[in-house]
């Protein structure tokens, strides 16, 4: 004697999507609990289960009218169901691929910012920012350099004092003059 086994709810759900696909008709709950038995041999008691189970995951749809409920899956619907789930995963797989290409052109920018900061010293505006200091300063000593000499100017004339001894007194080479 060897017992009957039932169908699992996979075979249950698909079998009953194939009753939707081939009649492409619009059924109530208690049409399916007819036809269901008779025709894929889903017990009566599971068909309202498993019916439910597939409205939940939007393979069915299912309307209410007045006080009773229609049932309709059209095979175009599934069709477009699978479409939808396949761009969703390709536009997942696309996004993954510019996270990743993101990634690596950020740190190839973080590298090229470390290469830049290097070579700073030779930036133009940081070469030019140089030569106005360098101006400043250059006018800067000018300025002290007249300021000596009008000093040795004046303890000349006050004190009659050789520029040569000024010179030697205060340690101000014989060379010192106006920068260039």
């Amino acid at each position: 004697m060897s017992k009957k086994k039932g169908l699992s709810v996979e075979e249950k759900r698909a079998r009953m999507m194939e009753i939707f696909f081939e009649t492409k008709d619009v059924f109530q709950l208690k049409d399916m609990e007819k036809i269901a038995p008779k025709e894929k041999g889903i017990t009566a008691m599971s068909v309202k289960e498993v019916l439910q189970s597939l409205v939940d995951d939007g393979m069915v749809d299912c309307e209410r009218i007045g006080t009773s409920n229609y049932y309709w899956a059209f095979p175009s619907k599934a069709l477009h169901a699978r479409k939808r789930k396949l761009e969703v995963l390709e536009s997942q797989e696309q996004r993954a691929m510019l996270a990743k290409e993101l990634s690596s052109l950020q740190e190839r920018r973080d590298q090229l910012k470390a290469e830049v900061a290097k070579y700073k010293d030779c930036d133009p505006q940081v070469v030019e920012e140089i030569r106005e200091a360098n101006k400043v300063a250059k006018e800067a000593a000018n300025r002290w350099t007249d300021n000596i000499f009008a000093i040795k100017s004046w303890a000349k004339r006050k004190f009659g004092f050789e520029e040569n001894k000024i010179d030697k007194t205060f340690g101000i080479p014989e060379d010192f003059d106006y920068m260039d």
